[in-house]
């Protein structure tokens, strides 16, 4: 018995000191676990000399002919429960990626956490318990690209080290208790930034002065939730005109500057910082000093000024004040007599008109147009008005007129009840997609240049950009740029004709979820009039080269009716198929249900579009991307449109692989990452508006779909 003890420990021996650093330190790791309840770490084994097939464990490349061993350079294990504290025994001196977020995670953040694994280039322990300070020489990682500590209790303050780390791309510390003010220097540091979330902490003292230098931010700035105080830096709105830039809750204070990104921003930025004034907010700023009144007579000598004259420069005298009062009767007085001058003339030349006959008349329209201080010049409709008209540019890069437009090639894209959409190529090969809304109807001219030259304000990479327009009383035309890639809907499902179904990759579905996002977070809250789409649909989602996605025909249901095209309802809108083969003349056939699939069940109820309609349109079209299933076709087959058919499968309780697209079922590896956009689709969908999700917080949603992006 004894003998056989002995060789046991002589096995376990032998297979310990046969293991890598790396495995050994992986191991340390594990025994400082306290519960596994997933399992995740059941086949960390110490007699496996290779940890490069443990769970969630990734290596190197080999090296051909070399015989080191691989080196581990990620370790993810994301939403897997585990206890335990961050052992202080160093990781693995290779590891690149770190991601234990969504754990159970307490106790500080070691520093030899920092000191064992310097080509760390991404930490990510978001949705934990960490608590404790920074280490200090968190600037040590010097390929830090993404730090995400978000929901801890981490106190403290921000270490000045952390300005060392200048390839920095995504710094999130949101929902901890950190404190004190911003390190000096933080805008010039660390100007590689492109993702900034502060809030919900306790950061205090003013935002720095050269915040201004992170040219590269996306998204959103989020420095809500805070302490921070004093005046908001003018170079704030030096950042990207894109980025939204939240400072709510705050005690800043002082007027909001009028510049760059802070320029014809919502008060929903800005809430919660009773000290601030100026617009948008309704709160107007004190005038900083009152005007000086001018000296009476001229005298500015610096006795006087100093207070040394004789008293009459202390105010008004009354010889002043009378003649003010008496101007001020002589000038109302002359003001009368010009109106009733003019409106004597214009009477005495109605009255010559009638008495005189026709040729009287003509001479009074005459007088009219050239001398009444009240005429309005009648000769010009606004039809003539708008024929005067040629192709207005919105975009400096548009170098054709409307004769080239016209000689150019032109094809079918398709038709519906607002008119037909052409694409367009110019002799110089450049393709347009153009809209023709119809001929006659209202003419309202000035409604539409203000509608359309602010619709040609939009610019985002994934919305269509509108370059130019043209009116006249029997054309209108919007000109688009055209995109190549047809739509998402013949993506999905397939062009008409198609024997079977298009095969999407999932990583493909993920990018364009995300983009349609992001152009719809844009379009409520950073587009000049904070717009509702009102119609989103797959159709009207257009797909470039590379597969991003272009949100198209925004405000064109408003453009359509000032311009008098044919009338629509909001639920018998068409969606129109854009795609590059449909050259054909066929017009699509209005199908009232089919633009009810995607309309929000309040839309019964009211006629005017909100946000929240957008919300729930998006989320239908996430689940028809999920499912791969037509909401159309199900509402013809089972008669329950896709939200009714999605929440039946859930609470039938039918396995997963039942409600996924068939194709990418087949992708079990990304199983989980379909569910977490599930969950985004239903909130989406939810009956109750007030219970669904601003569009930016479904894109920040996706965007940490990949753990850290």
């Amino acid at each position: 018995m004894a003998l056989r003890l002995l060789l046991l420990l002589l096995a376990v021996s032998t297979a310990a000191d046969a293991l890598t650093p790396d495995a050994q330190a992986l191991l340390a790791f594990k025994a400082a676990v306290l519960q596994d309840p997933t399992g995740a770490l059941a086949n960390w084994d110490a007699t496996a000399a290779d940890p490069c097939a443990w769970n969630g464990v990734a290596c190197s490349s080999p090296d051909p002919g070399s015989a080191q061993p691989r080196r581990v350079v990620a370790l993810s294990l994301p939403k897997k429960r585990l206890v335990a504290a961050l052992p202080r025994a160093p990781l693995p001196s290779s590891l690149r990626h770190l991601n234990l977020r969504s754990n159970r995670l307490f106790g500080p953040v070691p520093p030899e956490l920092v000191a064992g694994a310097p080509a760390l280039q991404s930490l990510v322990l978001y949705g934990n318990a960490l608590d404790g300070q920074l280490p200090e020489d968190l600037g040590d990682l010097a390929y830090l690209q993404i730090l995400d500590l978000s929901s801890n209790a981490i106190n403290g303050s921000l270490p000045s080290s952390i300005l060392k780390c200048r390839r920095l791309r995504a710094l999130a510390l949101a929902r901890n208790n950190l404190t004190g003010p911003l390190p000096a220097g933080f805008g010039a540091e660390l100007a590689a930034l492109e993702r900034l979330d502060l809030s919900f902490n306790g950061f205090s003292g003013t935002i720095p002065e050269d915040i201004g230098n992170l040219s590269r931010l996306q998204g959103t700035v989020d420095l809500s939730h805070n302490h921070l105080s004093g005046p908001i830096p003018a170079s704030l709105g030096r950042l990207p005109e894109k980025v939204y830039i939240d400072l709510t809750y705050n005690n800043l204070s002082g007027p909001i500057p009028q510049n760059g990104a802070l320029e014809n921003r919502g008060p929903t930025a800005f809430v919660g910082n009773p000290g601030l004034c100026g617009p948008p907010l309704k709160n107007p700023c004190a005038p900083s000093s009152n005007p000086s009144l001018p000296n009476e007579g001229g005298d500015s000598s610096a006795p006087e000024a100093a207070g040394g004259g004789k008293g009459k420069n202390k105010g008004l005298g009354k010889v002043a004040i009378v003649a003010i009062v008496l101007s001020d009767v002589v000038g109302i007085l002359i003001i009368a007599l010009v109106f009733f001058y003019c409106y004597w003339r214009a009477v005495s030349t109605k009255d010559r008109s009638k008495g005189h006959g026709a040729a009287a008349g003509s001479k009074g329209s005459k007088c009219g147009k050239d001398c009444g201080c009240f005429s309005r010049d009648e000769s010009k409709t606004p039809s003539e008005h708008a024929e005067q008209y040629d192709l207005v540019a919105l975009d400096q890069h548009v170098r054709f007129d409307l004769d080239e437009l016209l000689k150019a090639s032109a094809f079918v894209l398709g038709k519906s009840g607002i008119g037909i959409v052409y694409k367009v190529v110019l002799e110089d090969g450049l393709t347009m997609a153009v809209r023709r809304l119809g001929e006659g109807g209202l003419q309202r001219f000035k409604e539409f240049q203000t509608e359309v030259e602010a619709i040609g304000k939009v610019r985002h990479p994934n919305i269509v950009t509108l370059r130019a327009y043209y009116w006249s009383f029997d054309e209108k035309l919007l000109i688009y740029d055209y995109i190549p890639n047809g739509s998402l809907s013949a993506a999905i499902h397939g062009k008409p004709g198609m024997m079977t179904s298009p095969q999407l990759p999932w990583e493909a579905r993920v990018k364009i979820m995300k983009g349609v996002a992001k152009g719809m977070s844009f379009l409520h809250e950073f587009s000049p009039k904070k717009y509702v789409h009102g119609d989103l649909r797959p159709n009207n989602v257009l797909l470039g080269t590379n597969m991003e996605p272009f949100i198209s025909d925004f405000g064109l249901g408003r453009l359509a009716n000032i311009a008098g095209a044919s009338p629509f309802v909001q639920s018998d809108r068409v969606g129109l198929e854009k795609e590059q083969s449909q050259q054909s003349d066929a017009s699509v056939s209005p199908l009232t249900s089919k633009g009810s699939c995607y309309q929000a069940p309040e839309a019964l109820k009211t006629l005017k579009p909100s946000q929240k309609w957008d919300v729930y349109s998006y989320g239908v079209v996430l689940l028809e991307m999920i499912t791969g299933r037509s909401p159309s076709a199900l509402l013809e087959t089972m008669q329950m449109d896709l939200v009714q058919w999605v929440q039946f499968c859930i609470e039938d309780k039918k396995p997963s692989a039942d409600v996924l697209d068939p194709f990418l079922a087949q992708d079990s590896e990304r199983e989980d990452e379909m569910i977490a956009v599930l969950k985004v689709a239903l909130a989406c969908v939810q009956a109750n508006p007030e219970r669904r999700p601003l569009m930016r917080h479904v894109a920040e949603t996706l965007e940490r779909l990949n753990g850290s992006s």
